[in-house]
């Protein structure tokens, strides 16, 4: 289920921090850096390219529906090895995401883990990315995307749902029954409007560097903003 489940649950004096990953954690989105590294390393062609740079390009201004976008992309990595797989991912995050960490994204981390939360990445990427993520900000969990394979190759499907939109708050509502907290004790930091969901749901919802959208609807909210660098 895309999961790192913490050895002990959520304390009475602890609450939940959840954390999108594109564009708040990063300063950039993961799966853009996965697919330049694999154009770097011949391992998709340029027509391929082309067509995920026009998906992407629809995400942004949600040109389609945002999960068949999600669903289309996921198809350059048909038939490729795990080992290949993994490889990519490696270099991908230590080239590319790790040197985009924002650094207001690691002190806010380190100020709620200050006060004893649990801090939680709660993103669409998949989960070697947000496992490496968490890892390297001393974050707690993960809850994210996880890709089908079959016989040691990856499939080009996700395997379940993606964690998007409603997705991210069915999982956050989860997460909170068994580690016995509240969506309203918990906190949830995201920059899309594709966030609404989640951040609908949480106690403290808090907007950063928002898509236009999402800071008209967190005006009218009276939502946190906070700009990140």
């Amino acid at each position: 289920m895309g999961t790192i489940s913490s050895k002990d649950n959520i304390s009475d004096n602890s609450y939940p921090v959840f954390f999108d990953l594109d564009r708040t954690l990063i300063k950039t989105i993961s799966g853009k850096a996965l697919v330049v590294t694999a154009f770097r390393k011949g391992l998709i062609t340029g027509f391929k390219l082309t067509r995920i740079v026009y998906l992407l390009l629809a995400h942004r201004f949600r040109l389609k529906d945002p999960l068949k976008i999600i669903n289309n992309m996921l198809r350059w990595i048909k038939d490729m090895p795990e080992n290949i797989m993994a490889d990519l991912c490696s270099e991908s995050f230590n080239k590319l995401l790790l040197p985009s960490i924002l650094q207001d994204a690691r002190s806010e981390i380190k100020f709620h883990k200050s006060r004893n939360a649990k801090t939680i990445i709660l993103s669409s990427s998949i989960s070697s990315i947000c496992r490496d993520m968490a890892r390297s900000l001393e974050m707690d969990d993960i809850i994210c995307s996880d890709l089908e394979v079959l016989n040691g190759y990856y499939t080009g499907n996700p395997q379940g749902n993606i964690c998007y939109g409603n997705e991210k708050a069915v999982r956050l509502k989860a997460y909170c029954e068994i580690n016995n907290s509240t969506p309203e004790e918990a906190w949830y930091y995201g920059d899309s409007i594709s966030d609404l969901p989640v951040l609908n749901l949480v106690g403290h919802p808090v907007c950063i560097n928002p898509d236009p959208e999402l800071k008209k609807t967190a005006r009218r909210n009276g939502w946190e903003i906070k700009n990140w660098k």
